[in-house]
């Protein structure tokens, strides 16, 4: 069995099988150069040629364990009729949904035709990887979760302060929960296309997460999230579930026990002894941590990179564990830092 997947199971490597967020991206001079040809980031994730190859090109460079289909969270809105662009240094901008009056706007009418691309850059990573011989490394498919998706839908990009949808889930939560169920219904069916086209396990990313206090946190992120999981599982039983609901703090509890999840993928603000007491050896069955080296240790390398990879390393040691960073590689951060982070996960622990 790959060495990503078998973790997944509960398995202990000699080694940590490792990917990291965001590695087919910026920080690689070949993924800028295929974008400034591509014209636009949705062109790039529409374009199955260009995704299968951005996906790639780590691999060749890192021989990561995992490859993770490159796409975007916001494929989601996109696919259901909201207005979805990105814009060079500005982010994602959407036309915002306000109230439960807007959601008339939504359309699913087209859902799968538009998606269609991305099942095929699924299929074409496969393909891809066979040829070139990476029989190791597992594919990731993933979408984000509907608080996340929602967030980006309601305040019509990203937010400092989220106050539009936190006026509406206060004011008038069942209409936002109409929302919700719209996302949770065609997340479950994204991600079933997605696992029919060949990705062997999955990502859930709830991104922000972090926003809410504790009540709503299991209203609109543990609730939704457990749903989407007992649903895959009906029709793909085996089929790995990694949750990573950034910046939860200690609510990462409830939610390793409370979603349904396989593992649980940590923010760098979680100290790492506490996840295995409190997400790991307090399961039935010991669950498999993904994580957590803060990107910006990555953009700095040198002894400090070193070091605390190591100390990640060693608190997991033993256990099941996939090494990653508590979020996407910074686009500044130069590849020879992430080959040396690879050569130090490579040595292990001794």
């Amino acid at each position: 069995m790959k060495p990503f997947l078998a973790t997944l199971q509960g398995t202990v490597q000699k080694t940590p099988p490792f990917w990291f967020m965001r590695q087919a991206g910026r920080y690689l001079p070949e993924y800028r150069e295929l974008r400034a040809k591509a014209g636009g980031f949705l062109n790039m994730v529409f374009n199955p040629d260009m995704a299968v190859e951005v996906t790639l090109q780590p691999l060749r460079r890192f021989n990561m364990d995992a490859a993770i289909l490159f796409s975007d969270i916001l494929v989601i809105p996109h696919a259901l009729n909201q207005n979805v662009s990105f814009t060079a240094g500005e982010g994602p901008k959407l036309n915002p949904l306000r109230c439960e009056a807007d959601l008339s706007l939504l359309s699913k009418d087209r859902f799968d035709e538009i998606l269609e691309p991305v099942y095929e850059t699924v299929r074409g990573i496969r393909k891809n990887m066979i040829r070139e011989k990476f029989s190791d490394t597992a594919l990731i498919g993933f979408a984000g979760a509907p608080w996340t998706v929602a967030c980006y839908m309601v305040e019509g990009g990203g937010s400092r302060d989220f106050i539009n949808i936190k006026n509406w889930i206060y004011t008038d939560p069942e209409g936002f929960s109409k929302l919700i169920d719209i996302v949770v219904e065609a997340t479950i069916c994204y991600l079933k296309k997605q696992i029919e086209a060949g990705a062997e396990a999955i990502q859930i990313f709830d991104s922000w997460s972090g926003v809410l206090d504790e009540k709503q946190f299991r209203r609109w992120v543990i609730d939704p999230t457990h749903r989407i999981t007992q649903n895959l599982k009906k029709t793909y039983p085996d089929i790995p579930i990694i949750g990573f609901p950034r910046g939860a703090g200690p609510l990462y509890r409830d939610y390793v026990q409370k979603t349904g999840i396989t593992a649980i993928s940590i923010d760098s603000q979680i100290p790492t002894e506490w996840a295995v007491e409190n997400l790991q050896t307090q399961q039935s069955v010991q669950m498999s941590i993904q994580g957590n080296l803060d990107p910006a240790c990555l953009l700095a390398g040198g002894d400090m990179l070193r070091e605390t990879a190591e100390n990640i390393m060693a608190t997991f040691s033993g256990k099941p564990f996939i090494f990653n960073l508590g979020h996407g590689i910074i686009k500044e951060t130069p590849p020879e830092h992430v080959e040396q982070l690879v050569s130090v996960i490579r040595r292990g622990v001794s």
